[in-house]
């Protein structure tokens, strides 16, 4: 599939608050499954400080892109991060209000990104950053696609975050990849980043929901785990679509755009900021 014209894309900041955080019950997902809410709160809790990290690894370059369509996505691109990580990290603290380990997750993910940004040029921070953009843009893709994926965060304060982020996700999923392409960024970097990113992802979010659900009582209530278990293995998270999506990446002529998401994108900035969006009262200020 051709890639969409870089200028049509756009990336709207969108200054939204959510307020609703505080009525939030400790067993928000959907039928109280506690994987499905350590998952998301291990998942939230690594957003706030892993903003901050696309952000600045895309800005390090933004001096030297000359095209002003890119240019422009990327002012687009670091005024979500920043909201993102805010909000995020205001759903962060109700969440350790109820007893998730987030601000331990939180602390560990920017130790760990402090100490990468030490050790490794930053054109790899730059790779890593559009590797990772990939992985949340086909999360949030496959949440804006799928009724069964939405319904999994069960509050509605939840899922209006998670689908306010999703949609942005999906609106700027080509920004890091252009930069990294656009300053010379080699593709065997760029493949080989994925392809640790793809099991190294997942075995330290693997660890960390499991720590999470050790510290949590529910988890030992009788016939529990294994009841949330056998749901969690039925989510479409784990399906194998999902994970060819990701491997896509690793073509050598791809493109975050052969994923075509215009008509997704419409349908959803309706849904959520048309003139009756969902989400519209939430906005502090007119999309810039």
């Amino acid at each position: 599939m051709p890639e969409t014209d870089p200028a049509t894309r756009t990336v709207p900041t969108r200054r939204i608050s959510f307020d609703e955080f505080d009525q939030i019950p400790r067993y928000f997902a959907q039928s109280e499954n506690v994987i499905l809410c350590h998952l998301t709160a291990m998942m939230s809790s690594m957003f706030p400080d892993g903003e901050d990290y696309f952000v600045r690894s895309v800005r390090h370059y933004r001096s030297q892109i000359t095209d002003p369509d890119l240019k422009r996505q990327v002012t687009g691109f670091i005024g979500q991060e920043s909201v993102h990580g805010r909000e995020h990290r205001a759903f962060n603290m109700r969440l350790a209000e109820l007893g998730y380990p987030t601000h331990r997750m939180e602390w560990l993910t920017k130790r760990s990104l402090t100490l990468r940004e030490r050790v490794v040029p930053p054109i790899a921070n730059l790779a890593l950053t559009a590797a990772l953009e990939h992985f949340t843009a086909t999360l949030a893709e496959l949440a804006l696609s799928d009724e069964a994926s939405r319904a999994e965060f069960g509050h509605p304060a939840v899922r209006d975050l998670f689908l306010w982020h999703a949609l942005e996700e999906s609106e700027h999923k080509a920004v890091a990849f252009d930069v990294y392409r656009a300053v010379g960024g080699s593709e065997r970097t760029r493949i080989w980043t994925m392809q640790f990113l793809r099991f190294g992802f997942v075995a330290w979010t693997s660890v960390a929901v499991t720590l999470s659900l050790l510290g949590d009582r529910a988890t030992y209530r009788r016939g529990n785990l294994r009841r949330c278990w056998a749901e969690f293995k039925r989510s479409p998270l784990v399906q194998r679509d999902m994970w060819l999506t990701l491997r896509d990446y690793c073509r050598p002529d791809f493109h975050p755009d052969d994923h075509d998401n215009r008509e997704l994108l419409e349908q959803w900035r309706e849904t959520l900021f048309g003139d009756e969006g969902t989400l519209v009262g939430k906005l502090a200020t007119p999309a810039a």
